[in-house]
């Protein structure tokens, strides 16, 4: 029987190991809904700024900020919907959206997967409010604030 649909994604955030929202992850994997595949940083420069309540956000706007590293996953269609819960997507809080990115440090191929992104109604908005200055990564240090 051939493995069902699943998606890759790409997570910057609270969802990396060692931060608040990795527990999601964890379960999804002990469920099989979920595999963790590595390092991965984005293919493009992308905003990553911190929001209100310590919340990171990646903003759709190629070429500003820097290559975010990250984690890839691959997703369930069942651990992709709790994972969309979780960021409150259907709210506006943030948008699934597709992102390249390649595994860190290695001399690999681009591979589509999709992210979470600032909701386009406060997105550019919160890069300008922070001075159009951003982080290539989401580390201990900004999960402790």
């Amino acid at each position: 029987m051939a493995e069902a649909s699943r998606t890759l994604l790409f997570s910057y955030g609270t969802l990396k190991q060692g931060h608040q929202n990795h527990f999601l992850m964890q379960d999804l994997i002990r469920k099989k809904d979920a595999n963790f595949l590595g390092p991965y940083v984005t293919h493009q420069c992308h905003p990553l700024v911190i929001g209100p309540h310590g919340i990171p956000y990646l903003i759709n706007l190629l070429g500003c900020g820097h290559r975010v590293k990250g984690e890839l996953y691959s997703v369930s269609a069942q651990g992709l919907a709790r994972v969309d819960e979780l960021e409150s997507s259907s709210i506006g809080h943030y948008e699934r959206l597709p992102i390249q990115v390649w595994e860190e440090g290695k001399d690999s191929v681009l591979v589509e997967a999709q992210g979470y992104f600032a909701h386009r109604s406060f997105g550019e908005k919160l890069w300008e409010r922070k001075g159009k200055v951003g982080l290539a990564e989401f580390g201990d240090k900004e999960g402790k604030e």
